[in-house]
């Protein structure tokens, strides 16, 4: 009977039925203490006191509640596998976020809802297929996302550090790819993972190559936007609006230039979030493989960060 240790203790009892549900008949033991010997499997969050993973010499895997790892993966005692985690119901929300608020920046819905002037302007928007858009990170996030842009017919663009191949969407990858996809935007979304590589990704040189009055959303990390940068871009006009939900502290402290610029909107890292019922499931199956000896799914390269 696999023993598995739930690490986050605020997050227990918001988990604990959700978990023991997508465990039934498979005989394994949920706990939140024990000797770190006997543990198999560790369910994680970076909210957890547990940071020496030293002790735990017979544990198979670590099992990652956030989709992130950037707090996780330079930990020197983690030497087992690490799985991050990829929950369907996190990527549903993600797409909505950002389906949202594409379309109410492409329509100019700000305009309507907030007219204390009584303004009369009957400028109709392009429509989508005119309108393109940038997605950097083609993750599983990155492409749920550009899929459903495309579906509603926005020229969708793709973007990542490395080569990759989603069907129907171009994807260029490299400095000189980024710079292609940034010239062509009018809106841009970041889902990139903050790596050393992608760390104000978004810095005055590249908010500059974008074209004049373009949107950006970030419902990624925080840390890929020079927010310096990004500040000076608005003040100055070539940046039309910022729509942000991460930030490199959080909350968002309230003397930050974000919350009273008039050409931004913060939203409170609600873009996406992991859900106990779907993201359990997630975790049961990379228990079922691990003990049946199989690939684990949603492995972090090392390497790579991610």
């Amino acid at each position: 009977m696999p023993k598995v240790l739930f690490a986050p203790p605020a997050l227990w009892e918001e988990y604990r039925p959700a978990l023991l549900a997508a465990f039934d008949g498979m005989g394994v033991d949920l706990v939140q203490e024990a000797e770190p010997a006997s543990v198999d499997y560790i369910i994680y969050a970076p909210s957890a006191p547990l940071q020496n993973f030293t002790p735990y010499t017979r544990c198979k895997a670590v099992l990652s509640l956030w989709a992130g790892v950037e707090r996780i993966v330079g930990n020197p005692t983690l030497t087992q596998a690490l799985c991050r985690m990829v929950d369907p119901a996190l990527t549903e929300g993600m797409v909505e976020w950002v389906v949202g608020h594409v379309l109410r920046h492409h329509l100019g819905m700000d305009r309507h809802i907030v007219n204390p002037g009584r303004v009369w302007d009957p400028t109709c928007p392009p429509l989508a297929r005119e309108r393109p858009v940038a997605m950097l990170g083609m993750g599983e996030l990155g492409r749920a996302a550009a899929r459903a842009l495309v579906a509603l017919n926005f020229p969708v663009t793709g973007w990542s550090r490395t080569e990759k191949t989603v069907g129907g969407i171009p994807c260029l990858h490299g400095e000189d790819g980024l710079e292609a996809a940034l010239r062509g935007a009018e809106i841009v979304v970041t889902l990139l993972p903050k790596t050393a590589g992608t760390e104000n990704l978004l810095d005055a040189r590249r908010l500059a190559m974008l074209p004049k009055g373009a949107v950006i959303l970030n419902p990624g990390r925080g840390a890929v936007i020079d927010d310096d940068a990004l500040l000076a871009a608005l003040d100055a006009g070539h940046i039309g609006h910022a729509t942000l939900d991460v930030f490199r502290i959080e909350p968002l402290p309230g003397d930050h230039p974000y919350w009273a610029h008039p050409r931004v909107t913060v939203t409170p890292h609600i873009a996406a979030d992991t859900r106990p019922r779907s993201s359990a499931h997630v975790i049961a199956e990379n228990i079922r493989r691990g003990e049946a000896g199989m690939p684990l799914l949603h492995l972090v390269d090392r390497a790579r960060g991610y």
